[in-house]
């Protein structure tokens, strides 16, 4: 066959279909045509795929935590009828104080949001929720009973076929060969053909600053942080079904019930590269043995070990609207590890300003701003 030399031309070209990518093309497509590229032959093989899957507006910085708010309506129910069933399972959360650990209360209460959606728990109510929990390595814990699982698949799967059923195009093994201006367009050319846009929406997760240097623009810059997560066989006898979510107050851990077993982390956080991350040995041991030390039990057995990458700006939140340098680049990066459960808000804010718009009107209200959210911020 010969070489494909035909150009699709599109209003949007989106780089990138994990969570960012897709929900922003879910509230793209209908107003504009757009075009998904995807490196991988599955969408969301990366991070989105490897996430831990628990929705808790007490995670993050404030932007991070209006965000998470802002899309808590969207998860209960989804517009156009996404799907057919619940995205959001029950699932408490409990912010393990540990034994001297009473100081760091304050702080984390320190927020408004914070305090009014958490319960203080003395050590027995926590062990009366966890009892694998040795005593005396608690001292209480704060309970937020407005927490959940996410099922992940389900929403990402969803964001992407309300995008195709709008008339997006997703195109899976198209990773980039080069992205140029090309007069007043973007000009991407990938291994599954070549596309023309007028925009450009970079949501190329660990690899998006890799992707604007492959245009010529600044780094943003981002820092792709490696996350190992253990699955362990419970104890005999032991039923984690209806336990919460178990996260350190100093984050030096967490883990939680996980279809009969339990999801344990050390929530480390290594530098990387961007990769096709996995699990080193010594990550693997050393939430292990964080697990053992809390609880007293030995671990008998590893189910299974996987890791992913948590990709960072350097203030911690989210990249999202055009950079100054580059007519009609757009970022849509950096949401650490909140991507999953900010995707609703996120997506619309990025579609929105993507369009040449003011934020919608429930994440201003919800404290949003696109100057909190500009890569602007990190320009000279």
């Amino acid at each position: 066959m010969g070489q494909e030399t035909t150009t699709k031309n599109v209003d949007c070209i989106v780089i990138g279909a994990g969570i960012a990518g897709a929900s922003v093309a879910a509230s793209l497509a209908g107003e504009a045509s757009v075009a998904v590229l995807e490196a991988e032959p599955h969408a969301g093989y990366h991070s989105t795929g490897r996430s831990a899957a628990l929705y808790s507006a007490l995670y993050g910085n404030a932007t991070i935590r209006a965000l998470t708010r802002a899309s808590h309506d969207y998860f209960l129910t989804p517009s156009q009828g996404m799907v057919k069933n619940a995205l959001l399972r029950e699932r408490h959360t409990l912010f393990l104080v540990g034994a001297g650990q009473l100081d760091l209360v304050a702080s984390f209460t320190a927020d408004a949001d914070v305090r009014e959606r958490t319960t203080t728990l003395s050590v027995d109510e926590v062990l009366a929720r966890v009892p694998l929990l040795q005593r005396d390595r608690v001292a209480g814990a704060l309970l937020d009973m407005t927490s959940a699982d996410i099922d992940v698949d389900l929403l990402h799967q969803g964001f992407l076929r309300t995008a195709r059923v709008a008339g997006a195009e997703l195109h899976l093994g198209a990773g980039l060969k080069s992205l140029e201006r090309e007069g007043l367009n973007w000009l991407a050319h990938t291994a599954a053909g070549s596309f023309r846009a007028d925009v450009v929406i970079n949501a190329a997760g660990a690899w998006a600053d890799d992707v604007a240097a492959l245009a010529g623009v600044a780094p943003v810059p981002l820092q792709p942080l490696r996350r190992t997560a253990v699955l362990i066989d419970l104890p005999d006898g032991v039923d984690a079904t209806r336990w919460p979510a178990v996260v350190a107050i100093d984050e030096s851990q967490y883990f939680k019930p996980d279809a009969g077993h339990l999801l344990i982390s050390a929530a480390d956080e290594t530098p990387s590269k961007p990769c096709d991350a996995q699990p080193e040995e010594l990550d693997v041991a050393i939430a292990v043995d964080r697990f053992e030390t809390l609880t007293g039990r030995p671990v008998r057995r590893v189910r299974h070990r996987w890791a992913g990458l948590r990709v960072f700006s350097p203030d911690r939140s989210p990249v999202v609207g055009f950079d100054a340098a580059a007519p009609g680049f757009f970022w849509c990066a950096g949401q650490g590890g909140y991507g999953i459960q900010t995707s609703p808000a996120l997506g619309r804010a990025a579609a929105a300003l993507a369009l040449g718009r003011e934020l919608p009107l429930d994440l201003a209200d919800m404290g949003v701003t696109a100057r909190q959210l500009s890569p602007r911020r990190f320009r000279p």
